[in-house]
Formats: C-alpha cells, structure tokens, sequence
C-alpha cells in the first residue's frame, strides 16, 4: 500500500470528534513536556476499500506525540489515531505502511511508534492477543505490528445519543439511573461551571478518588496543562456538583467537533447519598448538547463480563446512562529499532501508571 505524508503545523490538523488528535490536544500535552507534530495523510481509495476500486485519493491527518525515555532514546504515540480506518484485511498494510513512511519524518533517535487504534475492533473479547496480532500482520511485508503491553487509552466505552430532548435523553437510561438523578435534584445538589481559580476544588475531590479506587493520580501539571492550551479546535469546561455549598463531584467535560467526552472526573468520600455524580453527569450531557454535541463519550469502562476487572464498579454506574457500547482495536506497536524495543519492553514492564 502506497500512503503519502507531508508534515505540516499542528494548528493546521482538521476538525475531528477524536478530542486527542485535535491542535488543543498537541498544545495540552506540548505543556507537559511532550513534542507534537502533524501529518497530511493520503491514500488511494481502493486500497482502503475492496468493493470501491476508485483511484482518487482519500484524505486524512495524523497528530503524533514523541517523548525521551532515556538520553539516547525516543518513542512516537499515535492517540486515538488515526481517524481513517480500511477494511479489516488491510488495517495491517494500512499501519505498516504509514508508519514506514513515518519513520523516514520522526527524530533520528525514534525507536518505536505506538498506535492507541480508534477504529471499532472486529473481533470477539475471547479472541487472545496472540490471534489478534496474527490476524493484523496477515498481508504485510514485515510482520512487525505487536500488541502493546501498556495501553494508553480506554478500549472500551460507551457513547450516549444526545439526539432528542431532555426527556428523550433521560427515557434511554435505565431506571436506577433516572431515579438517582431526579433523587440528586430533589436533595437540591446544584451544578455550576468552574474556572481554573476552582481547580484546587477539583484537586480535593480527585485525591479523594484516587486514594478510595487505588489509582495512581495524574499530577496538578495534567489539570493545569488544559487551562493553558488555547481551545482553537476543542473546549472543555470545569463542572462542580455541590450540595449546600459543599463540593461533593466534579468533573472535565469536553468538546470536539460534535462528541462530548467525560474525560477527567472525581468526587469526595462524603455524602455519597446525595447522588451528585449522576447529577453531574446528567448535567454535562445537557451542557454538551448545548454546545452542539451529538454523542457523549463516557470514556472507559471494562471489558464485557469481566466482573474483577478495575473498572467494573465504574462500568456499572456509566452503563445505566443507556449508551451504545464500543470496543476499539486497542494499542499497538510498530518497532523501529527491535533490538532496542526490546530492552525498552522489559524497562516498561516495571513502570506504573501511564507514561506516554
């Protein structure tokens, strides 16, 4: 398969529901260290799709971040990337391809590039990892796609419709949940939009959270990042549930194109009777369709019948909000260098939390 790039400024990335291949998202994560570059995209049609034998081109972009992990190395990460997804039979050309092109683009020192893939995976949740990898480098020249040991992002998630109004949205939810919500607004919980000079409100309430689940928390910088980072092609807001002027939940909601995704949330270990984090989340789905949202993208829950996985007690809550489930393909690796790959796997396997 034959791709062509061409760098260009991150500014210039297209408008896109994927909050992490956004110019917003390059200048959040610019902040906190990483350096971010941005590629034109493009690839005849009919080597996308089988039953189109059109030879016009399709179009698509690429932000792509790149930290050290050491003096002599770096690593490339594709977030939810790229948006333009070929038939299942020539995803593995597609990677391969576009990430051979990459190489001759990303610094010298690149070892590897790492995909957190958006599109929706084409296989069952018992299909192992090794199948999985078989079945993706099925058609390539190298055979060098693996499956990451360290996923990034979320591979499972729900999406609301925000179609329809107030009452359409709250008759798709599951009883509990629309109960919990009209309990949390008869208590008087009340929800309003922070600025950054309430981020330290956010803070208590995510400390509160990481210590109750056991999470490894993300630093204040995370937070602060986003408040710097000028919303040229996504927004986000600070909502805040309180109850008599306490703080009890808050959350990060954002916006792209026409998705609203949950990104950041926590609450406090007090009065949890009063249900404001359905409050909150009810809250943020009318807010974003204000703003021109069609979907909410309730940003990770477990696997499918995996009762003692983390996210389990989490999933149960997001689930009665009556979304669609998804499951995307997941994260991926395409090594650049394999010998040293391999010295960074075994390095990686004893990190904790996430680091690219």
């Amino acid at each position: 398969m034959y791709i062509r790039t061409e760098q260009k400024e991150t500014d210039e990335l297209f408008v896109t529901p994927l909050l992490q291949q956004t110019a917003f998202w390059s200048s959040v994560k610019r902040n906190l260290g990483f350096s971010a570059l941005a590629f034109d995209i493009a690839v005849r049609e009919k080597e996308l799709r089988r039953d189109r034998p059109s030879s016009s081109y399709v179009l698509d972009d690429v932000l792509v971040l790149t930290r050290k992990i050491n003096r002599e190395e770096s690593i490339a990460y594709v977030p939810y990337g790229p948006l333009l997804a070929p038939d299942e039979d020539l995803q593995g050309d597609f990677m391969e391809s576009l990430s051979e092109q990459l190489r001759e683009k990303l610094p010298s020192d690149c070892i590897l590039i790492r995909y957190d893939l958006p599109w929706q995976a084409g296989w069952d949740d018992d299909v192992s990892a090794d199948l999985r990898e078989l079945r993706l480098n099925w058609g390539t020249v190298n055979h060098n796609i693996r499956s990451s040991r360290s996923p990034q992002l979320p591979t499972h998630t729900t999406f609301v419709s925000l179609d329809g109004s107030e009452e359409d949205i709250l008759s798709r939810m599951k009883g509990k949940t629309r109960y919990n919500i009209r309990l949390a607004q008869r208590k008087g919980v009340h929800v309003i939009r922070g600025t950054e000079q309430d981020l330290p409100v956010f803070l208590s309430l995510y400390r509160q959270t990481a210590r109750r689940n056991g999470i490894l928390e993300h630093g204040r910088d995370s937070f602060e990042a986003m408040f710097r980072s000028p919303e040229k092609d996504a927004r986000f807001e600070l909502l805040i549930a309180s109850l008599d002027g306490v703080p009890l939940s808050a959350m990060f909601l954002t916006i792209s194109d026409d998705r609203a995704t949950y990104l950041y949330g926590a609450s406090s270990d007090m009065m949890r009777e009063s249900m404001s984090t359905y409050a909150l989340q009810f809250a943020a789905m009318l807010r974003a369709k204000e703003l021109g949202a069609r979907t909410y993208d309730l940003f990770g829950i477990a696997p499918p019948n995996q009762r003692h996985h983390p996210l389990s007690g989490l999933s149960r809550f997001k689930l009665g909000f009556g979304g669609e489930l998804i499951e995307r393909m997941g994260c991926w690796d395409y090594p650049l260098d394999s010998v040293k790959c391999e010295g960074f796997f075994v390095e990686e396997a004893t990190w904790r939390g996430y680091h690219v």
